[in-house]
């Protein structure tokens, strides 16, 4: 048993990548590491082996004998082993894991989720509502979304939207508002963890440096929101917090005026685990709902200010 532990899995899954494709460069892509860590992995395996696995001749790397038929029981093991890991998870095929922020799962996602069954009938998502980020490799989430920069390490990070933020308040509370220096005389709610402030919109808007009065602080976006449709004040929000909010006419967007501020939505998934089908479908109705949930957005907007 220490002799089968001194051969260590990395090695071996390089071994049997350039055996199967012939070639150090392709086996290198498939593996995601460079040419020469594969050089590397196979020499240190034949050395902890004690056998030639591959001669390297004019050719290129050609197998020995001996290495042709440890290639052909490598293939199978890492094939039975491929297969036993599919069974293990084929029980949960059905079930896609997503994991998104609390705010985002309670005031853009919930909203959709009868048109992603209709859609998608077979597949039953699971929601994880966490601000955490999990490690994608080991743990069971398919599908992360998380509003950042893109550049989390370890995992792979697809743009979804960019974010850009505008203020909203009460229907009430906006009919006193003629130009965007109004705003300043409304007091504000605040989100007490946004990653902006104010300033970022009031420098879109032509008023760099106004100060807003502050009614209430909030440690959560979600309860700002709630207080803001209450007519508590106006609040910075950004189109996945506050669309459905405006579509629906309970929050008015009272300016056209958006300011980008660096972040965005990305779609985050594990860099070693291949994308399952129900992932890329999940992907797909999430684009298609930000583009539609974008469109009304602009369309309320533009009746609000063409009124």
């Amino acid at each position: 048993m220490r002799e089968l532990n001194a051969i260590h899995l990395n090695g071996l899954r390089a071994v049997e990548a350039a055996g199967r494709l012939g070639s150090l460069a392709s086996a290198a892509e498939e593996l995601g590491v460079t040419t020469g860590a594969v050089s590397q992995q196979i020499t240190k395996t034949e050395a902890q082996l004690g056998r030639t696995l591959f001669e390297r001749t004019s050719r290129g790397f050609v197998a020995t004998d001996f290495g042709r038929l440890f290639l052909a029981r490598l293939s199978s093991a890492f094939g039975e082993l491929a297969d036993t890991v599919a069974s293990a998870r084929r029980r949960d095929e059905s079930v896609l894991t997503i994991s998104v922020a609390p705010v985002f799962a309670a005031r853009w996602l919930v909203y959709r989720l009868n048109r992603f069954a209709e859609r998608h009938p077979d597949i039953r998502l699971r929601i994880d509502a966490t601000t955490t980020l999990v490690n994608l490799d080991t743990s069971d989430v398919d599908v992360g979304i998380r509003v950042g920069t893109g550049d989390w390490p370890g995992v792979h990070a697809e743009l979804l939207l960019e974010q850009e933020i505008f203020p909203v308040c009460s229907p009430n509370m906006a009919g006193n508002l003629r130009a965007p220096a109004d705003i300043l005389n409304l007091p504000a709610v605040i989100d007490g963890h946004s990653m902006f402030t104010w300033e970022v919109w009031l420098k879109e808007a032509g008023l760099s440096g106004s100060e807003m009065t502050v009614r209430h602080t909030f440690n959560e976006a979600s309860l700002a929101l709630d207080a803001t449709i209450a007519g508590q004040g106006v609040m910075l929000a950004w189109q996945t917090l506050a669309g459905y909010a405006v579509t629906e006419g309970s929050l008015v967007a009272p300016f056209g005026i958006r300011a980008k501020t660096g972040f965005g939505h990305y779609f985050v998934h594990s860099r070693s685990r291949r994308e399952s089908k129900a992932a890329a479908a999940f992907k797909r109705w999430v684009r298609d709902e930000v583009e539609e949930g974008m469109r009304l957005l602009d369309a309320k907007v533009s009746s609000y200010l063409g009124k």
